[in-house]
């Protein structure tokens, strides 16, 4: 097992943790990663894209000029595309863009990159994070103190009002609890903080 040296909020070492080989110490797997990312992007487009085609554009009653004396190419209504103003080929309209994947290929991905975290020590470990109000001085504290990067994600066991309104207005950070937290949040930031009750929490769930 891999042992991770814990911190307290104000950046002293707290003890060792042991992280379970099987979720923090596994081989990355790309693969699984960027199809996940890609999927996790992919169900957050809107679809809602659209043009008008030339059967939807206004006009094109009559033809536009006569068919020979003109010099012209020969036409027989306004909306054709090749018009300016005409309506658009192959228009795109509103659509889903939504799919899924494998349960089995998001838990290795996620393994995955918890993994890579360790491997990379991106990893922070908190005995515990516990706010008495929600204030951004106090948390901005608590990110110095443990030398976090300016991009940090930081993961709570279960949802803590505190701890995420006292991040909400900090650049680059983000907050999730076990139960919410994604392998597109996870490899966007640079630093993985996470209490030692998550950790606790994601080795019951995933392992």
């Amino acid at each position: 097992m891999a042992k991770v040296t814990m911190l307290n909020m104000a950046g002293a070492e707290a003890g060792q943790i042991e992280l379970k080989d099987e979720i923090f110490a596994i081989t990355p797997n790309e693969y699984a990663v960027h199809a996940v990312v890609k999927n996790y992007l992919a169900n957050q487009r809107q679809g809602t894209q659209s043009a008008k085609t030339r059967g939807e554009v206004r006009g094109g009653g009559r033809k536009p000029f006569r068919q020979k004396g003109t010099g012209r190419h020969r036409q027989g209504s306004t909306t054709d595309p090749s018009q300016v103003g005409g309506g658009i080929a192959f228009a795109p309209k509103p659509r889903s863009y939504r799919y899924s994947v494998p349960k089995k290929v998001k838990r290795l991905a996620l393994k995955s990159v918890l993994s890579a975290k360790v491997l990379d020590k991106e990893i922070i470990v908190l005995d515990e994070l516990n706010l008495d109000a929600p204030k951004t001085k106090d948390m901005i504290k608590v990110l110095e103190a443990v030398k976090a990067d300016k991009k940090a994600l930081i993961v709570t066991a279960e949802k803590n009002d505190n701890v995420v309104k006292s991040a909400a207005n900090i650049p680059g950070v983000k907050t999730t609890f076990v139960g919410a937290m994604n392998v597109y949040e996870i490899v966007n930031h640079n630093s993985f903080i996470v209490t030692k009750e998550a950790i606790e929490k994601i080795e019951e769930v995933y392992l």
